[in-house]
Formats: structure tokens, sequence, C-alpha cells
């Protein structure tokens, strides 16, 4: 029996995650939250057709593409909130700094999250706060009530602190279109990250440290 060419594609081990990472690349480098089919094929070297057959859809390949970044965040949060050896405040600054890193490398997150929200079923939208938006103001809750009652943190409220952190690190690195014709600068590098990085971490924990 004649095996058809996507059968034998799909038995291409890592196929379902090189269609991921190559979408990933596609949002970063284009400053989108969408990409077409075709290109995606173009990156990635796969068939278009498998993303249908991973994914069901397009919707399906951002749906999952959304559920692989989250993850590894909301991880990452969660093991330093049970990090014993470190007190509120360092804890808080490596949080910021490591929300400084994840913006930079995938600056689509925030933008994709809101739009899977508005364009998901009521279900849908529910689960995507529930799994990743939720545990993040858990998270802030955590550590700022850890660093109240040990004397570091002013007593602040855990959701407004979660806006200003997600703001703050968000408007900076979808801003390419303000640096290009305000600054004449075409690309975010790695040192307006670490120079961001240190202003935010500065401007934050200045905001609520109780000395």
């Amino acid at each position: 029996m004649t095996v058809a060419p996507a059968a034998r594609i799909n038995a291409l081990p890592g196929a379902r995650e090189q269609l991921l990472e190559a979408t990933s690349q596609l949002m970063r480098e284009g400053d989108v939250i969408d990409i077409s089919l075709a290109e995606l094929s173009v990156r990635s070297g796969l068939n278009s057709a498998l993303v249908k057959y991973y994914f069901g859809n397009k919707a399906g390949l951002l749906k999952a593409l959304l559920d692989r970044d989250w993850q590894a965040i909301v991880t990452s949060v969660d093991a330093l909130v049970h990090k014993e050896d470190w007190d509120a405040e360092t804890k808080m600054r490596r949080h910021i700094s490591k929300v400084v890193d994840t913006f930079f490398a995938v600056p689509y997150l925030n933008p994709l999250t809101l739009r899977m929200v508005r364009e998901s079923s009521e279900s849908e939208a529910r689960r995507i706060a529930d799994c990743y938006l939720a545990p993040m103001y858990r998270a802030y809750e955590s550590m700022i009530g850890e660093g109240v009652r040990q004397g570091l943190f002013r007593a602040i409220d855990p959701q407004l602190f979660y806006f200003t952190v997600t703001g703050a690190v968000d408007r900076f690195f979808a801003a390419r279109l303000v640096l290009k014709h305000c600054f004449d600068q075409d690309t975010l590098t790695e040192r307006h990250r670490d120079r961001y990085r240190e202003h935010v971490i500065d401007i934050i924990m200045a905001g609520i440290l109780a000395r």
C-alpha cells in the first residue's frame, strides 16, 4: 500500500514542536500575533496540512502556542514562590527580571493572550484565566503578603500590582514602531533589554519597599 505524503511527514519526530517554534519565530520577527499557513510552511519546512493534523486549525495552533509559553512561565513562578531560602524582596526582584526576559523572548505573549480570551468561547476564556492569569495573581498575592510580614513591603493591592508589572513590561516590548519613528532604532537589542530590566526593577521596587 502506498503511504500518503502527509502520513510520512506525520511520522517525523518533533514535527508538532517544530510547527510551534516556527510560529513563535514568525511572530517575534514580524511583531505580529497572526501568521499565514504559507509562511509557516516555508519557515518550518513542513506541509501546512499538518496544522490541521496536530491542532485542528490555525486557532488550535495559536492555543497550543499560548499553552506552551504560559505553562513554562507558571511552572517557573511557582518554583520561585516556594523557594524558602530567599526573602520576598529577592524573589520579587528575580521575578521582575524574569518577566522582562520573557517578554523580550516572546513579545507576542500578552497580546496573543488577550486575543485568545476575546475570540474564544466562554469556557475556553475561563480556562486560560484559571490556568495562567489567576496563578500569576496568586503568586503576587503570596510574595507581597510574605514581604509585608517580613517588614520589607508596604501593603499594596496584588491585583493592581499585576497590572503594573505586566503593563510596564509589555508596553516597552510592544513599542518597536515608537522606537523606529521617534528614536531611529529599528530593533530591540539585548542592551535595550538589560537597561530596561534594571530600570523597571528600580522603579517598581522603590514603590513597594517599606523603607
